[in-house]
């Protein structure tokens, strides 16, 4: 078993909330928070890797205009953190704008002094 820091439930959240922003502001930032080994699922089914998800971020295909997180939770257990909350979210892919409103798990791995993304996988809520 791994020890934990006790502080890493709030790295996990510190990182999560920058990958929140780079994902409004796309930058290199995306790279330091996204493992080499992402598995990013969207909430239609389809399912990314890093590079594509970064190439379409940068490329506005992808583009937030607004990202609001709530219902945080944060778990961690040997190196791997679940975070799972609400995302909702005014987009503009490619130009068409758009809102969701998601339900979001994600796990996170220490790599090295990093916490990183591993994987995520989003189910869109449905309308009110």
């Amino acid at each position: 078993m791994i020890a934990i820091d006790p502080g890493a439930a709030d790295a996990v959240s510190a990182a999560a909330e920058r990958l929140r922003l780079a994902m409004i502001s796309p930058d290199a930032t995306l790279d330091l928070l996204l493992s080499d080994a992402l598995s990013y699922g969207h909430s239609d089914g389809k399912v990314e890797g890093k590079t594509d998800l970064v190439t379409h971020l940068l490329s506005g295909r992808y583009q937030f205009v607004t990202i609001d997180i709530s219902d945080q939770s944060v778990a961690l257990n040997d190196g791997v953190a679940v975070v799972r909350h609400t995302l909702e979210a005014d987009t503009n892919d490619a130009g068409q704008p758009g809102h969701v409103k998601l339900k979001v798990l994600g796990i996170w791995q220490q790599e090295g002094e990093h916490w990183k993304m591993l994987a995520r996988q989003a189910v869109r809520l449905p309308a009110p």
